[in-house]
């Protein structure tokens, strides 16, 4: 068997796999005495049928498993010959086959990238010195306040920090706003339409310019879309909105005492601040220990320079777009207004897929170089707490990984995580004081 290995692209290689003819003859007489053992012919007990007979009857499926024997032995020779790490699914192009004849293959496979592994030991990082304040726990209280807000008509004009409900009609340049942007529908017109009156709320300038108005009043109002607006057909324009004023309201926050701590399923003030300082703590916790595990991918990262398989970065930027989608419609965000950025989210999906690729190829590296692998024990403690964060029997999520491939996934996970774990315990991590 001959090989050769042609480089189509930094991950891309073409195989070809040439048999000789003693050698492709010799696979048709071996697989034509298996098929012999088993024949069933008339006039012939099983296994007794000439080889003639057998051949004029089973041909095609000798012909058949002869070439799926050879590919099979001779892709895997060849990728292990040649320590190739394929990524993806190979494509095969079988160019010649006969009896008796050679027989030549070629198969177009896309590979791991090939870098120098960097000094993983040592990365620097820093790790912010933050604590949980008072002040925290207060915001967090008024969040939890809001949740159990009720709102009140009143008959004054409109102040900082009001609900105001109105009715509004847009337009841009003269002209309707879908006439420019076909898909901001919600921004052309509303009725029964909920703002509060701050400055992040709705588009920017436009609840300020309600301020001082009563239920009943309409008012022009002006706002210059800016450049980081979701709707990019309307950025640098001016929009103009003929708003009347509906209703007046004013939020009721509930008082906190006793009652309201039930509510949250504590006995008293006291305890439902400690649950949420101890909920805070935790949060931040995790979020600085984020931070500085990020920091040492990032620095790992910048450190490899090196081109990646283009079928494994498009299907993982198609998984990227589909949680960016999924996310924003679980936002509210309506369909519209997805589809008119949806050049900014495959844009966004592309580069975070790239990020992601790359990073597994550096950390699977690691992974093989230090021995780290994951224990049947880790792998089972995992679809544990699965089973119970998605309320069913361990056996079925098993199952149910197990179809969709899903324990590998979780193979990696664990790999993954073990790896940063090995990044931070080899870091050198300097302690540094918030920045803001």
């Amino acid at each position: 068997m001959n090989v050769s290995v042609e480089n189509l692209a930094p991950c891309k290689k073409l195989i070809r796999v040439d048999f000789p003819a003693d050698e492709v003859g010799a696979t048709f007489n071996k697989i034509t005495r298996e098929f012999q053992k088993y024949a069933n012919l008339p006039g012939f007990r099983p296994g007794k049928a000439p080889k003639h007979l057998v051949i004029r009857s089973y041909g095609d499926r000798i012909e058949q498993e002869v070439k799926r024997e050879l590919i099979g032995s001779g892709y895997r020779d060849a990728i292990r010959d040649n320590d190739l790490h394929v990524v993806g699914e190979p494509d095969f192009e079988e160019i010649q086959f006969a009896k008796d004849m050679p027989f030549q293959f070629a198969v177009t496979v896309e590979t791991a990238p090939d870098f120098e592994l960097p000094e993983y030991k040592g990365l620097e990082a820093k790790r912010e010195m933050r604590t949980v304040t008072e002040e925290d726990v207060e915001e967090a209280l008024t969040v939890l306040q809001e949740k159990r807000a009720t709102f009140q008509d009143v008959d004054r004009p409109v102040q900082e920090g009001d609900f105001v409900v109105v009715n509004y009609k847009g337009t841009c340049e003269a002209k309707p706003i879908t006439e420019i942007a076909p898909n901001a529908a919600r921004l052309e017109a509303a009725e029964g339409f909920w703002v509060r009156i701050a400055s992040d709320q709705f588009i920017p300038g436009f609840t300020e310019q309600l301020v001082g108005a009563a239920a009943g009043e309409s008012r022009s109002v002006s706002v210059d879309f800016q450049e980081d607006f979701a709707v990019k057909e309307l950025v640098g324009k001016t929009g103009l909105f003929e708003v009347e004023v509906v209703q007046v309201k004013e939020q009721d926050l509930p008082e906190v005492d006793e009652a309201f701590a039930n509510q949250y399923g504590a006995d008293s003030v006291d305890q439902l601040r400690e649950g949420i300082l101890r909920d805070l703590e935790a949060e931040l916790k995790s979020k600085i220990a984020r931070n500085v595990r990020n920091q040492l991918l990032e620095s790992l990262m910048s450190k490899v320079s090196c081109e990646l398989p283009e079928s494994v970065v498009d299907e993982e930027t198609k998984n990227v777009v589909y949680n960016i989608v999924r996310e924003n419609r679980n936002r509210g965000i309506s369909k519209e207004v997805i589809d008119n950025q949806k050049d900014e989210i495959y844009s966004m999906a592309a580069t975070s897929a790239k990020d992601r690729i790359k990073s597994a190829f550096i950390v699977g590296r690691i992974a093989a170089q230090e021995n780290i692998t994951a224990t049947n024990e880790e792998i089972n403690a995992r679809i544990i707490e699965l089973a119970h964060a998605y309320d069913i029997q361990p056996e079925k999520m098993a199952k149910q990984l197990k179809e969709r491939n899903g324990i590998s996934e979780i193979q990696e996970q664990i790999i993954s995580s073990k790896v940063v774990d090995f990044l931070e315990l080899h870091a050198k991590i300097e302690e540094v004081l918030p920045a803001d």
